[in-house]
């Protein structure tokens, strides 16, 4: 038994030897020339692997250095495989690896230029011998307690896009556990990348292979999107400048009944981004883009996308000149010939029975900060800018299928200053809105452009403010309702023809707004503060306002639209605030023109559907000083059927009809003002009017040639009509019946005041004498003592009576033309003129001698012996030249009356002197008016100086005129 035992154990030591001879050394050496053969048969590439060891009681396999590809670009290669089998494989039915590890793992994966995968080219393989096409049976089973991939690298490259991709990992650790090919099993993953510049891929989960199921978390930490945008490139013209995304979600796919992929905790972060224009236009740059709490359901087609949240883009998008929008023509696909032969020669698809089912998606919370939008149009003449922001967005609860409304808020500037806000509620299908829209300072002059061809109007200025509630019902047919308030301030145009203003306001406030798109606009009450308007008739009749339109040539093609029901208007009532207007008539020779201020008053309601009387109220001045006044009733809708109006104008200078009077009189109108009463009442078409014309202080002044004048004696006739207060008072009624197209007010009028003048003209001694007071006495001439300003008695007791007489007369003003007479004013002001330099030129010797001198020099008595020797500097200053050489020769007494009389022949034709002496006779006559006649000043004019003649008595008159205010 001994021996047997032996026997036994030396059998079992020499089977283990061999086993252990033929596992560890003869088994790996010939599995390694075995497999370097078949590498060098059918790899492409060198390739080797270096050595292959195998522990034949642990069942383990190591591989060592596999290299496929040239030394230095190595395709395909690790530094160790190693693979443990357990023994339970033999009874367990299924193959059992308790672990497989690869480790310094090496892939490049190379896309050429047309397409070729350099991994496929690696082995060329015999071809296979066609078999027949089995039912596909079990997978083969298989069981791996623990894999794992430790410190690999992965280089991709795609030569295929435009611009080629390529990006590394060179960090690649992947772990999995139980991994297994039985039914039910699951297997646990965990995978870590990292590539040279960032872009960190982590992915933790569980997955089971029969049937494929897998869920777990797979996070995406700053990932450069340059390494994909090629392919994004391709696809549509965009080139990215920047773009990091980071994004993280939970997952559940499975595979056992279709594809079923689940996404849950979806986040997603892009930040910073930023894209151009082929031709380096600056698109979009973003800061911050953030998607969280969202989810996705491949099988019911479902998005929801809890929260995004986005701060500081900036885009920019314009219209270009031909009407397309840039971003429509940077993604506008052109179709290639050969896509187009391609799908010349494809068979035509059969159109599907069912429409594909389209995605939901649901936006919970969206909120938008900061964004800029930079807008521009090119098909005006002149381009548009237009600025966006900064622009707050807020959505809540929008769904794609637009059966629910979402909410919406907008924040967002406009141009420099402007601010438009939105709140409400906003519905796709059907298209349905209730919107509180707020603007704020829009500046209107962006439709400059958009206006310029219809109308040669330029807006220098307006600014739009509103409060409107938005509420849009439907789209086909549009049904629309708009109330709230609008305010325009600032509205200033011009007229491009004549570089002058056109109509401006300072507001105009639209209040309790009501409109209903089709069917009628109401509101409440229109004020309007500080309206102005200019209105120009020109030579050829046309005006101002005809001037600005600009023709549009006719469209042949254009079809009438069959007229709708009318649009009700009404208006509550409207307000003006210190209005005015300017009207000129450049038909006239003289040109006419006048100007209204001050224009106040409110008209009342307005309504097209309901038309009764609207009352009216408006007051004003007609330059500056007249007033005006305008009350009664109208129907501006059907002005026939009633009206009531009464026109009042007071204090109107009839020197600005000038140019009416010189066309249809025959005269200019030097002076004169005019106060009109017209009271037009018309019932059913009947009217009944008075007109009462009262002329204050008419003067006419010089004739003119007009071949449309009267041909009556007008001067007379203005003399005549005159009352002892300087008034014209004429009525003339007129009544008839407009609805006879023989009827005409203006002819009617016209005739009754011809017939009027006639009968004064009848009566050439009816005229009114003393203006003031009939008192006998010439209180229009002021007489003076040659050479002098100062009144003497006489003249102070006319003054006297002038001042009481324009006190009873508080409308007239009076004018005081300073007079002077060379002839005898002449040499007394040479007299005192040279007096005056005698006394200055002492004065200043006395000073630089030291004397005591007065406090001026008028006050100083001079020497007669000191004057002589005065009047060589005199003469020379005043002559500015020499005195004769002959004068040198004469004795002292004889050359100073030649001086004397050279300077003082000087002086007395001294225009100035002259002029000095009028204007101190007209203020001396001013000042005894108002220190002693008790008038007020501003009732006293000076008018120019004038050079007279003096009177038998050497006496310079003064003449004084009278004038109305």
């Amino acid at each position: 038994m001994y021996k047997g035992l032996k026997r036994a154990a030396c059998a079992l030591l020499i089977a283990v030897a061999l086993y252990s001879l033929l596992g560890f050394l003869i088994l790996p050496g010939i599995a390694l020339r075995v497999a370097n053969q078949q590498l060098a048969e059918y790899a492409t590439v060198p390739a080797r692997l270096e050595r292959i060891q195998l522990n034949p009681f642990s069942l383990e396999l190591t591989l060592w250095g596999l290299h496929l590809g040239e030394e230095q670009a190595e395709q395909l290669g690790f530094e160790r495989l190693y693979a443990n089998l357990e023994l339970d494989s033999l009874w367990s039915g299924a193959l059992h690896l308790a672990n497989v590890a690869l480790h310094k793992s090496t892939t490049e994966v190379l896309f050429a230029k047309d397409g070729t995968l350099n991994l496929a080219q690696l082995f060329k393989l015999p071809p296979s011998e066609p078999k027949a096409e089995e039912p596909a049976g079990d997978p083969f089973p298989l069981r791996i307690d623990h894999i794992q991939l430790s410190e690999s690298s992965l280089h991709f490259q795609d030569l295929r896009p435009s611009e080629p991709v390529e990006f590394n990992y060179d960090s690649l650790n992947l772990e999995l556990t139980n991994l297994s090919t039985l039914p039910d099993d699951n297997t646990d993953m965990s995978l870590v990348a990292t590539g040279p510049h960032g872009g960190r891929i982590d992915w933790q989960g569980q997955m089971t292979l029969i049937p494929f199921t897998s869920s777990g978390q797979l996070k995406l930490t700053e990932g450069q999107m340059k390494a994909f945008w090629p392919y994004v490139r391709d696809a549509v013209p965009l080139v990215l400048e920047k773009g990091v995304v980071s994004l993280s979600t939970d997952y559940r796919l499975s595979l056992a009944e279709g594809t079923q992929l689940n996404l849950d905790k979806i986040w997603i972060k892009v930040s910073p981004f930023a894209i151009k224009a082929p031709d380096n236009r600056p698109l979009a740059n973003l800061e911050v883009l953030e998607v969280s709490d969202s989810s996705l359901d491949l099988a019911k087609q479902e998005v929801l996308v809890g929260k995004i949240q986005s701060r500081n883009l900036e885009t920019w998008a314009a219209r270009e000149a031909d009407g397309q929008l840039d971003w429509q023509k940077l993604f506008a696909s052109e179709a290639r010939p050969a896509a187009k032969a391609e799908n010349a020669d494809a068979p035509a698809e059969k159109p599907s029975a069912e429409p594909a089912r389209p995605w939901i998606v649901t936006l919970k919370d969206t909120q938008l900060r900061g964004y800029k939008v930079h807008l521009a149009d090119r098909v005006p003449k002149q381009p548009v800018q237009l600025d966006l922001g900064p622009l707050d967005l807020d959505i809540k609860d929008f769904d794609s299928r637009g059966e629910s409304p979402f909410n919406l808020s907008l924040d967002t500037g406009l141009g420099k200053q402007g601010k438009v806000q939105a709140v409400g509620q906003v519905q796709l299908k059907p298209t349905t809105a209730k919107l509180q829209v707020q603007t704020r300072d829009i500046d209107l002059r962006v439709a400059q452009a958009y206006i310029s061809p219809f109308i040669r109007l330029e807006l220098r200025s307006g600014m739009l403010d509103s409060d409107l509630d938005v509420d849009l019902k439907g789209t086909e047919p549009l049904a629309l309702a708009i109330t709230g308030r609008a305010l325009v301030n600032q509205m200033h145009t011009l007229d491009t023809l004549k570089e002058r203003d056109f109509v401006r306001w300072q507001q105009l406030l639209v209040d309790g707004l009501d409109y209903r798109h089709g069917d009628s606009l109401s509101i409440d009450k229109v004020s309007l503060s500080q309206p102005y308007a200019r209105f120009i008739i020109n030579e050829d009749l046309t005006t101002n306002a005809s001037d600005l339109v600009i023709p549009q040539p006719a469209n042949p093609q254009a079809k009438a639209e069959p007229a709708g029901k009318p649009l009700g208007i009404r208006i509550g009532g409207i307000e003006i605030h210190d209005g005015s207007a300017n009207f000129a008539d450049f038909s006239l020779t003289p040109n006419f023109a006048t100007a209204i201020q001050q224009l106040n008053g409110e008209i009342g309601t307005l309504d097209n559907r309901n038309p009764k009387p609207a009352k009216v109220a408006v007051e004003g001045k007609v330059d500056r000083y007249a007033p005006v006044t305008i009350k009664g009733s109208l129907n501006p809708f059907d002005p026939l059927d009633s009206l009531d109006i009464a026109t009042r104008f007071k204090r109107v200078e009839l020197t600005t009809l000038t140019p009416y009077s010189g066309k249809f009189a025959g005269y200019r109108i030097r002076k004169g003002r005019l106060n009109l009463d017209l009271h037009y009442q018309i019932e059913k078409g009947q009217l009944k009017a008075e007109n009462h014309l009262v002329l204050e202080q008419l003067q006419l002044g010089e004739q003119v040639d007009s071949p449309d004048a009267v041909d009556l004696p007008v001067r007379l006739a203005v003399a005549l009509l005159k009352d002892p207060q300087g008034k014209i008072d004429i009525s003339l009624p007129v009544a008839g019946n407009l609805n006879d197209p023989q009827f005409s007010v203006a002819p009617i009028v016209w005739q009754t005041l011809r017939n009027l003048v006639l009968r004064a003209v009848q009566a050439p001694f009816n005229f009114v004498a003393g203006l003031v007071g009939g008192s006998g006495e010439d209180l229009g001439q002021v007489p003076f003592p040659a050479g002098s300003s100062e009144l003497d008695a006489d003249a102070q007791k006319a003054l006297d009576t002038l001042a009481e007489a324009l006190k009873q007369r508080p409308a007239l003003r009076l004018e005081v033309e300073g007079a002077s007479a060379r002839s005898a004013d002449g040499p007394l002001l040479a007299e005192q003129r040279l007096a005056r330099e005698y006394q200055s030129t002492y004065y200043k010797i006395a000073q630089r001698r030291g004397d005591k001198v007065p406090t001026d020099a008028s006050q100083i008595e001079v020497p007669e012996d000191e004057k002589a020797p005065m009047l060589e500097g005199i003469y020379r200053t005043r002559m500015k030249q020499q005195p004769p050489a002959e004068w040198q020769q004469l004795d002292g007494d004889e050359r100073a009356a030649r001086l004397r009389d050279a300077v003082l022949a000087s002086w007395a034709q001294s225009d100035l002197l002259l002029r000095q002496l009028g204007q101190a006779r007209a203020a001396s006559i001013k000042d005894y008016l108002v220190d002693r006649g008790g008038l007020a000043d501003e009732r006293i004019f000076l008018l120019d100086v004038s050079l007279v003649e003096p009177n038998q008595a050497g006496e310079v008159i003064t003449p004084l005129h009278l004038d109305s205010e």
